[in-house]
């Protein structure tokens, strides 16, 4: 089914499926009357709808981008969390998101492709998930999200008390944890909260957890890559965001950092970015990134 989401692109309702069972549902949208000239998979945050990145998705296609955005299973409209309660969060970033972009790519295979990810989703890219085919990839308010590292006290507090009490809590009662109430954004399965829970104890986030061979897989990564911190994240904090990506052994890195000033607005946090309020300031900083990187993937190769 296809729609117009506004005077310069359209969007399209798309169910992707999943390998390993079950299937995301999300949107398309492209560039109306005129073919698009790459393609933008976005990945969300955990527990994070769609609707989010409804605005920057359409301000990328009325740019020229085919951008595909989605929710993860057991999330949004991508089923119910208690039926997909085993559904961990390292599941997301090895499934989920290779769908997404793979789907992308065959939808669109002459096109260069590239990526955003906001918090896990630029997780699950730093780790090397579907990023051997891309021009480059943006993530955002990424980071080793340790509570122990958040600096703002009462923020740790908070943040510790919904990671290491009652989410975990509500996750083995329930089958599900209901973030909405908690301030975590969509209800998510049980089994992503436990693990969430695990790592967020851990010095390395997920990188002390042997059985994701973090930092092997972050140095296969050797992609361009454009890593977007803001000063008023408490999570997200310069010290989570400079160990974070210090595993990008192989990859060229460039790090931004924006002020809720520089948006032109109170305050920007963990969210704020896909936010319409700093779309005038922010957004075209990133077009032009992910612009200047389509560019030079479509230039014709030099002879050796």
């Amino acid at each position: 089914m296809q729609n117009n989401s506004g005077t310069d692109s359209t969007s399209e309702r798309v169910t992707v499926p999943v390998p390993a069972g079950g299937a995301l549902t999300g949107t398309l949208r492209q560039p109306a009357g005129t073919p698009p000239v790459a393609t933008v998979t976005i990945h969300p945050a955990t527990a994070v709808a769609e609707r989010l990145y409804n605005g920057f998705a359409r301000y990328l296609a009325d740019h020229g981008f085919a951008v595909f955005t989605y929710d993860y299973r057991g999330t949004g409209v991508s089923g119910a969390p208690r039926e997909n309660r085993t559904l961990r969060m390292r599941d997301w970033m090895s499934q989920d998101v290779p769908a997404a972009a793979d789907w992308m790519a065959a939808r669109f295979p002459e096109l260069p492709h590239l990526a955003v990810g906001h918090s896990l989703g630029g997780q699950a890219l730093v780790l090397g998930n579907a990023t051997s085919h891309l021009a480059g990839f943006v993530a955002v308010a990424s980071h080793a999200g340790v509570v122990a590292a958040i600096e703002d006290r009462p923020e740790r507090l908070r943040a510790s008390l919904v990671l290491h009490v009652l989410g975990p809590l509500t996750a083995l009662l329930l089958g599900f944890v209901p973030g909405r109430g908690m301030g975590l954004g969509e209800d998510m399965p049980a089994a992503a909260m436990l693990e969430w829970s695990r790592w967020s104890r851990r010095p390395g986030y997920f990188f002390d957890d042997p059985g994701m061979r973090a930092a092997e897989r972050a140095a296969t990564v050797s992609t361009e890559v454009l890593a977007v911190g803001l000063t008023d994240d408490l999570w997200a904090t310069p010290r989570q965001i400079d160990g974070f990506y210090a595993h990008l052994v192989n990859a060229r890195v460039e790090r931004r950092t924006y002020s809720p000033a520089d948006g032109g607005v109170p305050a920007i946090g963990h969210m704020g970015f896909f936010r319409s309020g700093v779309s005038a300031a922010l957004w075209p900083e990133l077009l032009a990134w992910l612009t200047e990187k389509s560019g030079a993937a479509r230039q014709p190769r030099a002879e050796s």
